[in-house]
């Protein structure tokens, strides 16, 4: 697994511009407001989910963004989902709980975990994401961030959770 100096120094050299905050650990979305506040751009919110036939999903969205876990399935084509547990966590993603971000994608070179993304924080630019730890904060551009993605071979599975269960969720 890919250490947070590891994760920068990828970043570097594919020429992805970032800025890193160091703070005090932040577990959940609602801590940490004066951190972000000093941050500009998206902050995000990421889930590690499984479905009932054991595919692995990572969700990034904007922090304040409503995912339905029960209507989300025949908008992103899994089957039931719940979160994921710690162990499987650390083995795919190489992060524990509070630290989940799109970022420990370096961590899945199998593909292993399917990557969606908040049509919201697909707009948002710059996009802040935890750097494989709670304790700081990473900014990139969105498309640095893209970038990064693409750098991995990874195409985000964009969906606007404002309309999921409205029949139209799925952009692309």
């Amino acid at each position: 697994m890919k250490t947070r100096a590891e994760l920068m120094a990828f970043l570097d050299a594919e020429g992805v511009d970032h800025a890193t905050l160091e703070h005090p650990a932040i577990f959940r979305v609602g801590e940490g407001e004066a951190i972000k506040a000093a941050l500009p751009g998206g902050h995000t919110k990421n889930l590690f989910l499984k479905d009932a036939k054991d595919q692995l999903w990572l969700i990034s969205a904007l922090g304040e963004t409503r995912i339905d876990l029960k209507r989300l399935p025949p908008v992103i084509g899994s089957a039931r989902l719940s979160f994921g547990n710690e162990a499987l966590m650390l083995a795919h993603l190489g992060v524990t709980p509070g630290s989940v971000t799109a970022l420990a994608l370096i961590n899945d070179p199998d593909h292993r975990v399917r990557f969606v993304l908040d049509a919201a924080l697909a707009a948002a630019d710059p996009v802040n994401f935890h750097p494989l730890t709670n304790t700081a904060t990473t900014t990139l551009s969105q498309a640095g961030f893209r970038r990064f993605l693409a750098a991995l071979g990874r195409e985000p599975q964009i969906v606007d959770f404002s309309r999921v269960g409205e029949g139209a969720a799925q952009t692309s």
